[in-house]
């Protein structure tokens, strides 16, 4: 059962000639109580998929549901009830925590917006120090700023926050990329008891395959815009079948140096001009850069196949890379 779906969803900035469509008909499905991991390079369209579900980009297309309700309208994701049940833990703490608030004010602030017995200055109290409590800060962290607590800290402050108001899905965009790889360890487990013993749901957003793998239920892989694979974590990581998500798996260092593929060759091309048909095809070992007769690779825009299984891949030789 699934918490939050998407289908065909699309975000565009700008219009006209100078106009970038960032994401382009995805479908993503967030399982109740487990967690979809999100990959793909920088510049893929992770982040803005993100943004989209807390009405923070500007959706031009698709359908975003809700436990079964439609919360497609920016209206619809930008009201209270919707920002209550969907929060957002951002990559950079430092940026997204207002340095001029105490770590309680923080808090307060998100604590209002529940109204009821939380307006009273006793409760909100009690309900601070649950919070500190919960995401293992020391006791005295409501009187502290951001610029006076570690990397660490903040993060914990920050998904504190996003637990203010009672949410059923956080969305973890990149959480533990900017600490050090000891505090990683510790945020990522305060997260695996905090989804337990709540029963959160998680969008986790990472470039980190290795973390991906360690969190995840189900894995959605993005290049340029576009969903390319989506599968459950074991079945993807014992067999990706889009040759980027072989390139990815491929460039995790390994401790007898074995790689499935060459690395990958040129850049992301610019999303303002993708590539027609399969975005993927100007650095596609498997497609018209080996196989000049593979056309329908610059043709044809693939879709995930097969439709309504576990494991889908928008590739239309998915086969060649497993």
């Amino acid at each position: 059962m699934n918490v939050l779906e998407v289908s065909g969803l699309s975000v565009r900035y700008g219009s006209g000639a100078r106009a970038l469509t960032a994401v382009v008909d995805v479908d993503l499905a967030i399982p109740k109580g487990g967690t979809l991991g999100l990959v793909g390079e920088s510049g893929c369209g992770k982040s803005t998929v993100a943004r989209a579900l807390v009405g923070l980009a500007p959706v031009v297309a698709g359908r975003v549901l809700l436990d079964g309700s439609d919360c497609s309208s920016q209206a619809a994701r930008s009201a209270p009830r919707y920002r209550r049940r969907v929060q957002m833990v951002f990559q950079d703490p430092f940026s997204s925590l207002n340095p001029r608030m105490s770590v309680g004010e923080l808090l307060d602030e998100a604590l209002l917006t529940r109204g009821g017995e939380v307006r009273s200055r006793s409760v909100r109290a009690a309900e601070r120090r649950r919070l500190v409590e919960l995401v293992g800060l020391p006791a005295n962290s409501a009187e502290r700023y951001p610029h006076q607590l570690s990397g660490g800290q903040r993060q914990r402050v920050a998904i504190a926050r996003a637990l203010a108001v009672g949410p059923e899905v956080v969305i973890l965009d990149e959480v533990t990329s900017a600490l050090d790889v000891s505090v990683q360890a510790t945020v990522l487990n305060l997260l695996h008891d905090l989804q337990r013993d709540l029963g959160l749901s998680y969008l986790f957003i990472s470039h980190d395959l290795s973390v991906v793998r360690l969190m995840s239920d189900r894995v959605a892989v993005m290049y340029l815009g576009r969903v390319v694979e989506q599968a459950p974590v074991e079945r993807f990581f014992a067999e990706p079948a889009h040759p980027y998500s072989a390139a990815l798996m491929s460039s995790i260092p390994s401790l007898r140096g074995e790689r499935r593929l060459a690395p990958l060759a040129g850049d992301l091309p610019d999303p303002r001009h993708p590539p027609t048909g399969c975005r993927f095809h100007t650095r596609c070992p498997v497609g018209p850069r080996s196989r000049p007769e593979r056309t329908v690779c610059v043709e044809r825009v693939p879709s995930l196949q097969p439709e309504g299984f576990p494991h889908q891949a928008a590739c239309h030789f998915a086969e060649l890379s497993r």
